[in-house]
């Protein structure tokens, strides 16, 4: 659906370029929810407005649905970004027009007879959960009704792609959730490819596919939620991971350093994850364990757990070997 190749994007800042992208490859593909996560400054924000082409690329190739971005005249471009819409961090809501009317504003400038255009708003208010507030104006809206108006408002010339800009960042935790669970069933219902930037890692795990991660304009790794969040190799990313988890970056606590015994560090996924491997390998090799932290959760649909356990006394390389004869991801974080 969106490939770049050796794309990257610089500004003249004080006589000199300066890069805001170094040269990057990245392929997203057709009906899939793709996070890109980075610090301030990273270049999220410049990547995904290359996409729709509010912003230029200084180099490279950029192709959305087989078309070359760049080389797309007015007409082209004009039609590019109908099929590309855009949730933006603090909502963008015209504050003189009704919710009704902030949806309808697209389908106006596309020219859409008004009967339509009615019809389409009713339609994505009954989607996004506000049908009952189209005649009220975006000041008496909380933050999370402001941003599903944002969100009818990019479904409303019916895009292929959409694309979230910080969508949750402006949000509390209990609406960033329910925000989150609309997005996806709107993939799942629509088929949308949806690509997100956020900088916090529980926002990719909940509702991404696959991941970017971008370190100063630099891609440093990318690939399936599950392997990045559950096996992340670069130091940024680890960071990541380690602040979703309240951890450090070899997932343990700072007050673990007195803890004995071999410290392992178990990822089970799938329907491994609710299977009762620690208590019988434990019995069988002898040891005890002490947990030292864990989750048990979800990456998108996919459960998993990860658990940090210190093994004391009985045979630990026993434990260690059933552990991974069993399927389960073994990291030893101390011998």
């Amino acid at each position: 659906m969106i490939r770049f190749q050796q794309v990257h994007k610089s500004y003249a800042v004080g006589g000199r370029q300066v890069a805001a992208l170094h040269p990057l490859d990245l392929e997203i593909e057709a009906g899939e929810v793709f996070g890109i996560i980075g610090h301030s400054g990273a270049g999220k924000s410049t990547l995904i407005r290359l996409i729709n082409r509010l912003e230029a690329p200084s180099g490279g190739q950029l192709w959305v649905e087989g078309q070359d971005v760049a080389a797309l005249d007015g007409d082209g471009l004009r039609a590019l970004r109908r099929r590309v819409g855009m949730i933006f961090q603090h909502f963008n809501l015209l504050s003189s027009r009704t919710v009704a009317q902030n949806v309808a504003f697209p389908l106006e400038l596309a020219g859409e007879p008004r009967a339509r255009i009615d019809a389409r708003v009713a339609e994505l208010l009954e989607r996004v959960g506000l049908a009952d507030q189209a005649n009220k104006y975006p000041a008496q809206l909380s933050g999370g009704q402001k941003q599903r108006v944002g969100i009818a408002r990019a479904l409303a010339t019916g895009p292929k792609i959409l694309l979230c800009d910080e969508a949750t960042s402006a949000l509390d935790p209990q609406t960033t959730a329910s925000v989150l669970s609309l997005l996806a069933g709107i993939n799942r219902e629509l088929g949308l490819t949806i690509v997100l930037i956020t900088h916090e890692m529980d926002v990719i795990r909940r509702v991404c596919d696959r991941v970017a991660v971008l370190d100063a304009g630099r891609l440093v790794e990318s690939g399936p939620v599950t392997e990045v969040f559950l096996h992340p190799r670069h130091p940024t990313t680890r960071r990541f991971v380690s602040e979703a988890e309240h951890v450090d970056e070899n997932g343990l606590h700072a007050d673990f350093a007195a803890v004995h015994g071999r410290i392992l560090r178990l990822t089970f996924l799938g329907a491994d994850t609710y299977a009762p491997l620690l208590g019988r390998i434990a019995r069988e090799a002898g040891v005890d364990y002490n947990i030292l932290s864990g989750r048990i959760d979800r990456i998108r649909d996919t459960p998993y757990g990860q658990l940090v356990v210190a093994l004391v006394g009985g045979d630990a390389d026993v434990a260690q070997q059933a552990f991974e004869s069993a399927g389960v991801t073994v990291e030893v974080l101390r011998a």
